[in-house]
């Protein structure tokens, strides 16, 4: 029995030993996951959802590569997005994202102000940031905007600069504050450059309907408008279906060309023209970095330097817009280039708001 008794007490001894051995070589796990649920971000998108090419896909390309440098993983404790199909859904998803303890949450668009502001006073300990809103006097929501009517002037000059027919055409989403801002800039860059060029203005009253968008595009395409600008999010990837449409049809001098938003849609202007050519059709990429916004927030947010109760702008000046040159011609992006210069020196002052929401002529 002794030696038996003896010979349990070495095995706990030895276990206990390997146990403490064990926490001492990994401590770093531990503290590593305290850590991660520090830096846990999670994003909730609108009804454009993250593949709309435009807004959301933005910020869910930005939540990556933020996870990804701090070495986090997708799902709880790390970095997710809550998808949003209908309006209804803004606040269960943001319940869902607090339920997981999501240290910071961001609520991608206007459209989600009064459930992040809401959700903001119920859960002071979690950080809130909202996208292309103002939520103030509230210490745990950030807000967070773009001067968009920027790189939108710009896309106006090279529209105007590209078009062959000096009629272009402009597609929003739906009419307010932010779509404002594109379309006001759009105009005022264009008819800098030509002020008797001819604008159509449509909005499809919806982020998410790209049948609506290709058949608001038919019909400005038809009508000889060559170059349209996009501020739709999703709806505007049935701009991008129709030019393609049209392109893979004729030779490359009738091209059709159309402006993405948000992110660079570059790729998303690639097609083969009726002689077998391949070539591309996005003429340019009124960027807004909400992508490099969200890293930008998050990392603060770890950093214990959550900037809380502020509103952010980005700008030319904080690189936050921009428009991509894609595929403009030397002569177009030399326009471009010269009407940024304006901009940033104060010279020209971009409107935020049009005249009217009717065709601009």
């Amino acid at each position: 029995m002794n030696r038996f008794r003896w010979t349990i007490v070495a095995i706990v001894v030895v276990v206990i030993a390997a146990v403490g051995a064990y926490f001492g070589l990994n401590g770093g796990k531990k503290t590593s996951t305290n850590d991660s649920g520090k830096k846990s971000v999670a994003i909730i998108t609108d009804t454009g959802g993250i593949d709309d090419h435009s807004f959301n896909q933005s910020a869910w390309e930005g939540l990556q590569k933020y996870g990804k440098e701090e070495g986090l993983s997708k799902g709880n404790n790390g970095y997710n997005y809550f998808q949003s199909n209908d309006e209804s859904d803004y606040k269960p998803n943001i319940n869902s994202a607090i339920q997981a303890k999501f240290k910071t949450i961001f609520g991608i668009g206007y459209a989600l102000e009064p459930a992040v502001k809401q959700a903001a006073k119920q859960n002071p300990k979690t950080n809130f940031g909202i996208i292309d809103d103002t939520i103030p006097n509230i210490k745990n929501v950030v807000s967070i905007t773009f001067h968009t009517e920027q790189s939108s002037y710009l896309a106006g000059v090279a529209a105007a600069k590209a078009s062959k027919t000096q009629k272009i055409g402009f597609v929003g989403g739906v009419k307010g504050d932010i779509i404002d801002t594109f379309q006001a800039g759009y105009v005022a860059g264009a008819k800098s450059v030509n002020k008797n060029i001819q604008i159509n203005v449509q909005y499809a009253n919806s982020y998410s309907d790209a049948a609506q968008g290709k058949t608001i595009a038919s019909a400005m395409y038809a009508d000889g408008d060559d170059v349209i600008f996009t501020a739709a999010g999703g709806t505007g990837n049935g701009v991008f279906a129709q030019a393609k449409a049209l392109n893979q049809k004729q030779a490359a001098d009738k091209k059709v060309w159309v402006i993405g938003v948000d992110r660079d849609q570059k790729s998303d202007g690639n097609y083969t023209d009726k002689n077998g050519n391949k070539s591309n059709f996005t003429l340019a990429s009124a960027v807004k970095e909400v992508g490099q916004a969200v890293i930008d927030i998050s990392k603060k947010a770890q950093a214990g330097k959550f900037p809380g109760g502020r509103t952010v702008s980005f700008g030319f000046k904080e690189h936050g817009v921009y428009l991509a040159k894609d595929s403009m011609s030397s002569s177009v992006w030399s326009a471009v280039q010269a009407a940024k210069k304006k901009v940033e020196s104060g010279s020209i002052k971009v409107p935020i708001h049009p005249k009217s929401y009717a065709s601009v002529q």
